[in-house]
């Protein structure tokens, strides 16, 4: 299978301010510096007992940028929160779990946990790796300077604001590769319910990506939201198995016309470490 681009590169998360501490055990890409080796962290045994919650999200911080650090440029990330519930998360992690024990290597995006250290504890499954925070990007992860945040934010409330609810479906299981091909990402797809709105949405988030001179999202989007990365393009192995457990689960719950149902709930952007809501709809 020919490499699909994911909405971010090489990162699982691309959340840094110019004036946050900088970070040990990272890598910075940059065409002109070779990748900065990455130190070991200490073992999370010493801090806390093996499959405790704390020990399991002890690893939130193993993220790597994929741009270099600037001083005075903030990330800018601009998405569509997501929230599995509780049933669902059930229903999901036989299929995580079988995943898992296929494909090693495998890591929860966000928290950077080993997946199989979760598929120890049912619990901690659906906790820590599905009971979290999704993200459906609407632009691509950039660097801005703090003269543009006001007029960035300003101007995304105006055209994101007027939104009314809709449905989104997740219908497809789908693998996505980083755009330098170092990561493969499992992901849920977006390609009927909530399709034609998420993509307006995009196409107005380009507009002031334009007015601003940053650089607009890929031509033909392809709203998703990840759920589990490995090291490298592994698509080719862990496409064979997403599409083989689909078929013996035509019988099961996986059979279902979607994956995922949810409600469109607003709209975010993060900046540096500072979350901005640009549109919300309250609770039902």
């Amino acid at each position: 299978m020919e490499a699909l681009r994911a909405t971010y590169g090489g990162s699982s998360s691309d959340s840094d301010l110019e004036d946050s501490p900088p970070r040990s055990n990272g890598t910075c890409h940059n065409s002109n510096h070779e990748e900065s080796e990455r130190l070991p962290p200490p073992p999370l045994e010493l801090l806390h007992p093996p499959n405790s919650l704390d020990y399991l999200r002890a690893g939130q911080g193993n993220r790597v940028r994929s741009f270099p650090h600037v001083e005075g440029n903030y990330a800018l990330h601009i998405f569509i929160p997501v929230y599995i519930p509780p049933a669902t998360r059930k229903e999901l992690a036989p299929f995580l779990k079988r995943v898992s024990s296929l494909i090693p290597g495998l890591h929860v995006v966000d928290v950077d946990v080993p997946l199989n250290v979760l598929c120890k504890d049912d619990q901690n499954l659906e906790q820590v790796a599905l009971g979290r925070e999704f993200h459906i990007s609407l632009g691509r992860t950039v660097p801005i300077r703090v003269h543009q945040i006001d007029s960035i934010v300003a101007m995304l409330r105006q055209k994101l604001q007027p939104w009314r609810r809709y449905w989104i479906d997740f219908n497809k299981w789908e693998v996505f590769v980083n755009d330098d091909h170092t990561r493969s990402f499992l992901s849920m797809e977006v390609i009927t319910g909530g399709l034609a709105e998420i993509t307006r949405q995009i196409h107005a988030v380009d507009e002031i990506y334009r007015l601003h001179n940053l650089p607009e999202f890929y031509k033909d989007p392809r709203p998703h939201i990840s759920l589990a990365w490995a090291l490298g393009d592994i698509s080719q192995s862990l496409k064979r198995v997403v599409e083989e457990l689909n078929r013996s689960h035509n019988n099961g719950n996986m059979s279902q016309k979607h994956i995922l149902s949810c409600k469109f709930s607003g709209i975010e952007c993060k900046i540096g470490s500072k979350t901005y809501k640009l549109c919300k709809f309250p609770e039902e």
